[in-house]
């Protein structure tokens, strides 16, 4: 049983910065991935970027690939996303979730947090 909680989103204007944070409590090595999704209204879920506790291997889209990074502090339990050059495009809810295997799939993730809301503006 996991449980993950997001922290850091905000208001921020075309070409600011934000950090978002995820804390996980309890098993969360027992699973390989952390990725992080979001959601802007009316529109699917999409793949922003995943890490692996073991290996740190990681993959972006495309669309943030170059701007965002993700990381992870195995001691604290916690993963990462800086966004750096944000755009009104990545206007959404940001969420975490740990899934078994390196994929960009939002059905191969097992555990979820709440999220929490971005907004660019221009």
């Amino acid at each position: 049983q996991v449980q993950l909680v997001e922290s850091g989103g905000g208001l921020v204007q075309t070409g600011d910065s934000l950090r978002l944070s995820c804390a996980a409590s309890g098993r969360i090595f027992s699973y390989y991935v952390m990725g992080w999704f979001r959601q802007a209204p009316g529109k699917e879920r999409e793949f922003v970027t995943f890490i692996s506790w073991s290996g740190g291997h990681t993959y972006y889209a495309d669309s943030v690939k170059g701007r965002f990074t993700v990381s992870r502090d195995n001691a604290k339990n916690t993963v990462y996303l800086q966004m750096n050059s944000l755009k009104p495009e990545d206007t959404a809810i940001y969420y975490c979730a740990a899934g078994q295997t390196g994929v960009t799939l939002a059905a191969a993730y097992t555990a979820w947090g709440q999220g929490t809301q971005v907004t660019v503006s221009s």
